[in-house]
């Protein structure tokens, strides 16, 4: 995984679910050179994430499938 310290730096097309919550409080998603990165919709200017593309369908899979593990 990468990180930005600034999401805003990126040049990144910022999305989110059409269905989020009206007080902000959602993760945006966007691509960059075949990763997907995401940032907290609260804090535009604040960290970014960079995750390969098979981790990220990995992790959406383990979402759908309620079978992601909390990390303690």
């Amino acid at each position: 995984m990468t990180y930005y310290r600034n999401a805003a730096d990126l040049p990144v097309v910022w999305t989110k679910a059409l269905d989020s919550n009206p007080n902000e409080n959602c993760v945006e998603c966007g691509t960059l050179a075949g990763t997907v990165v995401m940032r907290d919709s609260k804090d535009p200017h604040g960290p970014a994430h960079v995750h390969s593309l098979v981790k990220f369908d990995a992790f959406l899979t383990a979402v759908a499938d309620r079978t992601l593990v909390p990390v303690a």
